[in-house]
């Protein structure tokens, strides 16, 4: 095992194979280990996320480093089959790279059992492994910009299902009609980690069930989960026409609800998404009186605009921005952000463009009337769970305020970035700092870096003068990463992860905003400039050596 560290809260370990890999999950949830919150498995890692109050970097290394690796991987009870037709445009292309013909790939897909690996790259995208040798498939050269939902897909050793449409760069042989991510199920996901999958050819059922009589009710044994996809859209019902309640007047460019984040979903291929600046959240969540976990308001670059029904009160935090309230009359004021706000029967509360920061939150007293998905209000935008983004019109139901009062109003945040700005960031280096040239990792933080438009909730994506440069070129298989990673594509120019980055990724990561700079980072425009602030080396974790 070789132990990199990631940032205060996670470690990374790095096995010699999938098997190893494996083997080390497996006793890592056979005997848990206090303090760990999530494990990452990937091809060859395992992302550990902890608790550093509870146990220590240390000691996590030497706990994990006790593990034996030579136990057997336990197989699951549970098989699924999934029916497909194989008639994907990369199937011949297949069948040349391996030097055998479409039909045999279709015959040595469907003849031999997979096992569910790992999961990641999107809610129900399971990694299957244990396939026929033969299989060893390059991605392709240029990644489509969109492989449909159900296509089932080749990529080194591994097989999978892309469970909604998607960019991916897999070589497709065929698709299901299968649903591979279902939230009307109690596991949304079809295929869990350790599950055992069979894929079926339809064409040859379809040709002998042509010549035989079906009547007996023999035939092919496969999961009855191909129903629509339950819509996040339902988790809001219109309010009763005489309740409390908030009526979206304009949306500004992008309002979700988030909360905290669903933690703890990684089986799934789930990432904890959630507010870009918890702080900011927790804080217009105690103005009114709620408890600081409760859904409110992201909204991002101004514009957003709600009209009253009923007497309310709004705190509005983050992104310093101007704030106007209109009553029924027509008659304006400006407010305050970081306190409570007071709005009789038809006042309508407009946020203006930032000055500085990015994104305002939005508590009302007794909360918004949202479902949560699995655990969480959030909207994943990347993941698509979660609530869909506000609309015009829209009316938003208010909960009956609990028994407590606002608090007092709190100090706006001190030095958020507007657009041309400059903010620094600091950076614990790791996992794979390694596989950069020394020139690029001083580069990292010589060089400042600018957001670019391609910006969004997934990641700052920037832009250098220098590009970074990396000392080994190989392919990295998958692995996971954490919020704040700072990874680097083939380009050179980095992304940083932000709140609804995905679960595991195949570029390397130089380094990850340190977690007191992660709620400053979901406030950072389009434009402003970003400096790299290395606050710790990059060295390998080692193991105690017992006496």
């Amino acid at each position: 095992m070789r132990f990199l560290p990631v940032n205060r809260q996670s470690i990374l370990v790095e096995l010699a194979d999938l098997q190893q890999t494996l083997a080390l999950l497996g006793a890592l949830q056979a005997q848990s280990i206090e303090g760990v919150q999530e494990l990452v498995p990937a091809a060859r890692t395992i992302l550990v996320q902890f608790a550093p109050h509870i146990i220590s970097t240390a000691q996590l290394v030497n706990r994990i480093a006790a593990c034996d690796l030579n136990g057997e991987v336990q197989r699951s009870d549970v098989l699924v089959q999934i029916p497909v037709r194989y008639d994907g445009e990369d199937l011949a292309e297949v069948a040349q790279i391996l030097g055998i013909s479409p039909e045999e790939v279709v015959s040595r897909h469907t003849g031999s059992e997979w096992a569910v690996a790992f999961t990641g790259f999107a809610p129900g995208f399971a990694y299957l492994s244990g396939g026929d040798p033969i299989f060893n498939v390059p991605r392709r050269a240029t990644p489509r910009t969109k492989v449909p939902a159900g296509a089932v897909a080749l990529a080194g050793t591994f097989s999978a299902v892309y469970p909604q449409a998607s960019p991916g760069g897999w070589q497709i042989i065929g698709v299901t009609d299968e649903a591979m991510w279902d939230l009307s199920r109690d596991l949304p996901a079809l295929l869990q980690p350790g599950y055992r999958v069979r894929f079926v050819d339809m064409g040859a059922i379809e040709k002998e069930a042509a010549g035989v009589d079906q009547s007996s009710g023999a035939g092919l044994n496969v999961s009855q989960s191909a129903i629509p996809q339950a819509q996040a859209a339902s988790n809001m019902q219109a309010p009763a026409e005489d309740a409390p309640a908030l009526q979206v007047r304009a949306t500004g460019l992008l309002t979700l609800f988030q909360d905290l984040g669903r933690h703890g979903q990684a089986g799934q291929g789930v990432s904890a998404s959630g507010a870009m600046d918890q702080a900011a959240l927790k804080t217009a969540n105690r103005l009114v009186g709620n408890a600081s976990n409760w859904p409110a308001l992201e909204t991002v670059g101004g514009g957003l605009s709600l009209q009253s029904r009923g007497e309310q009160v709004l705190a509005i935090t983050g992104a310093q921005a101007p704030i106007t309230i209109t009553n029924a009359a027509g008659q304006s004021w400006v407010a305050s952000s970081d306190c409570a706000l007071a709005l009789a029967d038809g006042d309508t509360v407009t946020i203006g463009q930032p000055t500085a920061g990015a994104r305002c939150y939005v508590a009302v007293r007794g909360g918004y009337q949202v479902q949560p998905v699995l655990g969480s209000a959030a909207t994943d935008t990347l993941a698509n769970v979660g609530p869909p983004a506000l609309q015009r019109g829209q009316w938003l139901g208010v909960q009956p305020a609990v028994h407590t009062v606002v608090a007092d109003a709190a100090l706006p945040v001190q030095g958020l970035p507007a657009a041309d700005a400059e903010v620094v960031l600091d950076v614990e280096l790791g996992p794979r700092t390694d596989w950069f040239t020394p020139e690029a990792v001083a580069l990292l933080a010589s060089q400042r870096w600018q957001v670019t438009p391609q910006s969004n909730r997934v990641g700052l994506r920037l832009a250098g003068e220098q590009a970074l440069s990396r000392a080994i070129t190989t392919e990295l298989p998958s692995e996971g990463t954490p919020l704040g990673a700072i990874q680097v594509p083939a380009s050179g120019q980095p992304v940083l992860f932000l709140a609804d980055h995905p679960l595991t990724g195949g570029y390397p990561v130089i380094g990850c905003v340190a977690a007191h700079h992660l709620d400053l980072a979901g406030q950072i425009p389009v434009g402003a400039w970003i400096r790299f602030n290395p606050i710790r080396a990059f060295a390998e974790l080692t193991p105690a050596v017992a006496d």
